[in-house]
């Protein structure tokens, strides 16, 4: 049976809808963990720590789509609720086109001054010359991975959450493929893991384009579009919040590995890079529970519907309190042969990545609240609170845990910088929850 954004939400309803966004995040999170795995056994663990040095830089760039998608979601999905389907469709092409300029306007531009930026974000030596050739060839694909941000979103709001899921499942497996064969077969060391990974991600972001430009059975279609300032705005300042998130954590990473260079060396930096693949699997789970949920919270809002958005509220609240503890257990679980999958071949890097993971797993318990409240804001069209959350999260919270900490705890205090920021953000983002309940009728 078909799930509709306006339909009633019960816990299997709502599982059932969000578990495409939600695998499709997990599928998204592996591209780096492949990459990570081949490029650690295989090429060194030199060309390992300049694929985690270059990724906050792929990230930060590839942050312009899920403002877009997000803030364009709740946009279009509450454009949706009001019955103005064909101008949903319009604002829906017009982001799609931007963010097509944008990506190829930011390609260039950083392709022009990669040297200097790789310098800039820590690279000594041998460590210049892999991220060079790492970032050069995802630059070329940087479009695409905007695009296949945008769409994790869009898919969601056109009700094809399943497609979305199978998208990615190509992506990544294409990914993985082409990861063996480059590297393991045809040895192209850090080149391929590239290539992989650029392709990989062309599927991801070409697929749905063309998807959306033929005729198709959901009620999304790229169409000619005016220019509409407005929205464009609206769509900015909703998701502000996810752009934030995203370029702070690309901040945040720069700043790890800088201290981690500091304290640890190269060995700190490969350590957080294993501890950042293995945590993205786990953080997709949040992160696509809030994309799967965003747009029926919009829906709802734009149809004026306050007894579902407390039904959605309050069954959101209960389940991400329950994946907390799950995955916190998972980690402790699983932390041990998970880090024995990329560093098993260097038992001081492996004992340091081990602990570190240890300590980081702690955030689980309470970071799915954050980030599932920051996504609810920007459904509610209020990107201001939601972009707050995000601001104070990552870029205070964490930068001044991380500068902090390590004064007094050494390598641990990186390690638990994150639990520190989340518990500060928990705190902010329930006081939002509070004050603005009366305002939306969420509780």
């Amino acid at each position: 049976m078909k799930i509709q954004l306006s339909d009633h939400f019960g816990y299997k309803r709502l599982l059932r809808f969000v578990i495409s966004p939600v695998l499709m995040m997990i599928c998204t999170s592996l591209y780096s963990i492949v990459d990570g795995f081949f490029v650690s056994n295989f090429v060194g663990k030199t060309a390992f720590a300049a694929v985690n040095l270059y990724m906050p830089l792929m990230m930060g760039m590839g942050s312009f789509g899920f403002m877009i998608g997000a803030g364009g979601s709740a946009v279009i999905s509450k454009t949706f609720g009001e019955g103005k389907k064909q101008l949903a469709n319009e604002y829906f092409s017009m982001l799609i086109y931007i963010t097509i300029l944008f990506g190829i306007f930011c390609s260039i531009l950083a392709f022009l001054f990669l040297k200097p930026i790789i310098l800039l974000l820590g690279a000594e030596g041998e460590l210049v010359s892999h991220a060079m050739t790492y970032g050069r060839i995802l630059l070329l694909s940087q479009m695409a991975f905007m695009l296949q941000n945008v769409f994790q979103f869009f898919l969601t709001v056109a009700e094809k959450p399943q497609l979305s899921l199978k998208i990615s499942i190509l992506s990544g497996i294409t990914n993985g493929i082409l990861d063996f064969v480059f590297i393991v077969v045809f040895q192209w060391g850090i080149a391929g893991a590239a290539a992989a990974t650029a392709i990989g991600q062309a599927v991801g972001g070409i697929v749905p384009l063309l998807y959306f430009m033929k005729k198709n059975d959901s009620w999304l279609r790229l169409t000619k579009s005016k220019w509409h300032f407005g929205v464009l705005l609206k769509t900015c300042t909703n998701g502000s919040s996810e752009l934030m998130t995203n370029l702070a954590s690309s901040v945040v990473t720069i700043l790890y590995n800088l201290q981690l260079m500091k304290i640890a060396g190269e060995n700190g930096v490969a350590a957080y890079g294993v501890i950042m693949y293995v945590s993205f699997i786990f953080a997709a789970v949040f992160i696509g529970y809030s994309i799967g949920s965003a747009p029926i919270i919009s829906y709802h809002y734009g149809a004026a519907n306050p007894a579902e958005l407390k039904n959605l509220f309050q069954k959101s609240i209960v389940l991400l309190m329950a994946a907390g503890i799950v995955m916190f257990t998972a980690v402790e679980v699983l932390s041990a042969p998970l880090t024995k999958l990329f560093v098993r071949y260097d038992p001081y890097l492996y004992d340091m990545t081990l602990r570190g993971f240890r300590l980081y797993a702690f955030m689980f318990l309470v970071c799915g609240i954050n980030i599932w409240g920051s996504a609810f804001f920007t459904a509610l069209n209020n990107g201001l609170v939601s972009a707050l959350i995000s601001f104070l999260r990552t870029l205070v919270f964490e930068t001044g845990a991380v500068l902090i900490l390590p004064i007094y705890l050494g390598l641990d205090g990186i390690w638990l910088s994150v639990l520190v920021a989340e518990i500060f953000a928990l705190i902010i983002t329930v006081l939002f929850f509070v004050t603005k309940k009366k305002q939306y009728q969420y509780a």
